[in-house]
């Protein structure tokens, strides 16, 4: 039976049950690479306690639950680059860690003409359950790999992943990849000019800004701690199968492999201020 609003509620203080997974996974922990991969959106997995949230499996199975392929990309790159990654394991729609916790959609009721039922007058103890599982040890495990990267003498350059569905809302969408930035226009600069060299239409801040408030995870770990930083946007349909994943990853691989060459390193002491939780 879909799990409702009220049993939600109740089950608030048993978020995470002993057998399900970890509420985040580091790849290549002890990687010395001076670029940290991160994933937001990777996983569709809801915690036992919540059953299905009130949702069918085909809600479960869209781009609401999760960034569709985006979370095979992050490891395939992390693999073929032996650089450090760390991915969230549960679906945005138990809480959204690109969002700020006072945002309304960091617990999603509602988009793209779906209903989530499981997010339906959420008390506040709930939120902080959901919140103290998941989005904070997923943070924590940011701040972690930065602190370690940095205590090696360099920086970290910052990439997060992130894929967008082709039609929202009943509008297409045109745009294949977009590069995201807000305070580094540099490193945007080299993801900007490879990706359309590749033969990609690329937006320049599209489909979505890395200006606006709604980028935590970047906002939070990289540009607060002034590290060189970027978001990258893949369209779901470049990268809904292996073939497309391995395709869009030989792509990115070269140019992410490339960035310590091509960025400038930066005074650690100056610019980068660690950033606790």
């Amino acid at each position: 039976m879909p799990t409702d609003g009220a049993d939600i509620n109740n089950s608030a203080s048993r978020l995470l049950a002993d057998d399900d997974p970890h509420p985040f996974v580091v790849m290549n922990e002890e990687s010395q690479s001076p670029v940290l991969l991160v994933c937001d959106h990777a996983s569709r997995r809801i915690p036992a306690a919540l059953g299905n949230m009130g949702l069918d499996p085909v809600a479960l199975r869209c781009h609401l639950a999760l960034d569709i392929g985006v979370g095979e990309l992050t490891a395939l790159l992390a693999d073929k680059l032996s650089m450090t990654a760390v991915l969230c394991q549960y679906s945005r729609l138990v809480v959204d860690c690109n969002r700020q916790l006072m945002d309304a959609s960091a617990f999603l009721e509602f988009g793209d003409g779906v209903v989530v039922p499981g997010n339906r007058n959420l008390n506040a103890a709930a939120r902080r359950a959901r919140a103290d599982a998941i989005y904070w040890p997923y943070h924590e495990a940011i701040t972690s790999q930065i602190e370690r990267l940095t205590a090696l003498g360099r920086s970290p350059i910052f990439v997060s992943l992130h894929s967008f569905t082709p039609v929202l809302n009943g509008e297409a969408r045109s745009w294949e990849m977009g590069v995201l930035w807000d305070a580094d226009r540099m490193t945007a600069e080299v993801f900007l000019h490879d990706l359309r060299e590749a033969g990609f239409r690329v937006g320049d801040n599209e489909p979505y800004s890395g200006k606006a408030p709604q980028d935590f995870t970047i906002d939070r770990h990289a540009e607060a701690g002034g590290l060189p930083h970027v978001g990258i946007e893949i369209r779901q349909d470049l990268i809904d199968d292996d073939q497309g994943v391995a395709a869009i990853g030989a792509v990115l691989k070269r140019t992410i492999e490339s960035l310590p060459v091509r960025l400038k390193p930066t005074d650690i002491n100056s610019r980068h201020r660690p950033v606790s939780i």
